[in-house]
Formats: C-alpha cells, structure tokens, sequence
C-alpha cells in the first residue's frame, strides 16, 4: 500500500472563524491585496469580516474588487499590478472560484514581476506570495488546492495556470453561503459532488483520497435531499460546505477527471455555469467504467440501489437549454481528446468514439 499525502493548507472551519482566529494573519505581512468579485463578498458580510479582521492587526490593504465570473487573465494581470504598485506582502481571495483564482494567480505574478500572462505558462514553476482564502460558496473546493483555473481569450479556452498555489490559510465559514440563491446552491452543489466523484473514480485515487470521498459522499446523502426538497437550513449548508471541503482536498492530491475538462468548452462558448458544465457528463462518465466496483461502493454510501437512481435526482436538478449541434460537439470532442493529459486521470483506456458518445448522449437527450 503505497501514497503520498500532501496537504499545507491550514483550514479553519465554522461560524466566525475569521474574527475568532485573525491573529493567522498578522504573521503574514503588513499589507495585503484582498481579491474579490463586484459585490458578493460585501454582500455576504466575509469582505467586513476580514477588512475588521485587519483593522485590529493593523495589517493595511489594498481592495481589488473587479474579479469577474470564470476570471480573465487580463483581469489578473490587472490586480497583480496594483499589488506590485503597492508593494503587498500577501494575497487574501474572497469568494468563490473565481476570485479565489485569480488571487492565487496574482500572488505569483506579484511575486514574480517579470512575468506576464505569457510568460507565466513556460512550464517553469515559480514562488508566490503567501496566499489566504477565504471561500463564500461551496462547491469549489480552491480553498483547500493549489490548482488556479484561468479564462484565455486569446486560446478560447479555460485552463489551470500550472503553478502550485495552495493556501497557507483558509477560512471556511457557512454563514457566508445562508443566503446564497437556490440557483447558485444547486451550481456549486453539483460542482463540489464532482470534484467527489472524478477524484474517487480516478488514476491517483488512493486509501487517503479515498476517505475524503467516502465521508463526502455520506454528506452527500443528505444534501442532494435538502436540494431535492428546497431545505436549504444552516444544517444543510454547513453539510454541503463541509462535502465541498473535502472534494477540494481529495482533488489537490488526485486531480479531477474527464468531465470537467470536457465542461470547459461549454462554459467559454455556451456561458454554462462551471459547475453545471461538469455535472452534466457525470452520469454518461459514470456510465463508462467497465470495473463498476468503486461506483457501486460509491451508491452505496449514498443509499442509492443503482446509477438510475442518481440519474433521476440529477435529472430534477439539472435543466438545461443550450443551442449546439453535433458538429460543435464533435468539434469539442476533437479538441478534448488532442490533449492527452486531460485523459491521464481516467483509470481506464478510452478513445475518442467513447468521449463523443459522453458528449452526445449528454447534451442531445
């Protein structure tokens, strides 16, 4: 029996851990760069939390509120200077994934100053300024990985930036997701059951990554439930946000697998919300296993009798109404198997034909 465990992230989980446990910061610089999207984080009470937070440290801080959906990296490259302008010395991303990105993505580029959004993708790997998040939904899980998934315009394409960022601190605090719409609750919910499924049924899956996503499928049980029937009480949120928590740990060491590589294209071309863009090719994915042993393992758990069963609450909970052909779908397909590290994580050989039937039976039901 032989792994790796890796996990540097110190993780700090309940309500108000950021005013009970602030001192982490103070060791962390004099000045920050607090990353996040247009509204939400001053919204949702996380942005005051952590701006009084910094007040009593007499930490100062620059805001960059201008992170958008599925992050550019012409807006990272923006953040990144006002940091380097104003000489920070860490990186706080309040949000969800994409403000959480796109701050592990400046605190390299701060860090590192002669990079540029070009340069940044050499295959070398580069330091970075320590980095805190603090998450705001819970479903993606960048609190507790190094991975940073950017949007090129310039490819067309959503990628992850190829360095190792993991947090030194995450704040994961329920409070921040009780009023959250219940549109947003299912995206994100799904996205985080995703993260549970590709890291379990995976190449690098290991007796470790196992454990996380055995107990987040347990949690799973109840939350497809609370969603299914419109409860979405403190309980159900802090179940849901500690399922995501450990979809994003059993990730950072497995990776993710197939369908999130193949929902990248709807997401830049169709504007589908990442975690529906994922979870729309989980049960054609889960279909495709010849060794059924870990997805019935998975069932299970769930106190599903069979895949039909997850199908149908999927069903309820996914409804789609894109505007694509199959030759825009055959085109996705030819794009998504060309690469073959996208492939590597699927513990078993598959071939084109596969992944265009995935594709198909998924997105013309």
């Amino acid at each position: 029996m032989n792994f790796k465990y890796f996990m540097p992230t110190e993780v700090y989980f309940g309500e108000d851990v950021v005013a009970n446990n602030k001192e982490v910061l103070g060791p962390l610089g004099k000045k920050a760069l607090v990353v996040t999207g247009r509204t939400s984080a001053k919204n949702n009470g996380s942005y005051h939390d952590i701006a009084a937070a910094l007040g009593e440290l007499a930490v100062d801080f620059i805001l960059f509120d201008e992170v958008e959906e599925n992050p550019s990296l012409e807006t990272i490259e923006k953040g990144s200077r006002l940091g380097k302008e104003n000489h920070v010395d860490f990186v706080i991303g309040i949000g969800g994934g994409s403000p959480m990105d796109a701050g592990k993505a400046m605190a390299v580029l701060i860090k590192n100053p002669e990079l540029d959004q070009e340069t940044i993708f050499s295959g070398e790997k580069f330091d970075h300024l320590p980095f805190v998040a603090v998450a705001t939904t819970s479903g993606t899980g960048s609190e507790v990985t190094q991975y940073s998934i950017v949007t090129s315009d310039k490819e067309k394409i959503k990628k992850n930036l190829g360095q190792s960022v993991f947090p030194r601190v995450a704040f994961v605090d329920p409070k921040y997701t009780y009023d959250l719409p219940y549109a947003i609750t299912v995206n994100t919910s799904i996205d985080a059951f995703t993260h549970l499924v590709e890291g379990y049924l995976n190449t690098n899956a290991t007796v470790m990554s196992d454990i996380y996503g055995e107990k987040g499928f347990a949690l799973f049980k109840d939350c497809f439930k609370g969603l299914l029937n419109y409860e979405l009480d403190r309980e159900f949120r802090k179940k849901v946000m500690l399922a995501s928590v450990m979809g994003g740990i059993q990730i950072a060491l497995n990776g993710t697998s197939i369908p999130h590589g193949m929902g990248y294209a709807l997401t830049y071309f169709k504007g589908l919300p990442h975690g529906l863009s994922s979870g729309v090719f989980t049960i054609e994915f889960l279909r495709s296993f010849k060794n059924k042993d870990k997805l019935n393992r998975m069932l299970d758990i769930m106190e599903f009798s069979s895949l039909d069963e997850l199908e149908e609450v999927f069903e309820k909970l996914i409804h789609l109404d894109l505007d694509i052909t199959e030759e825009e779908i055959k085109d996705y397909a030819r794009t998504f198997v060309s690469n073959k590290e996208k492939l590597k994580n699927y513990p078993e050989e598959i071939s084109f034909e596969q992944i265009l039937a995935i594709y198909t039976k998924s997105l013309l039901k």
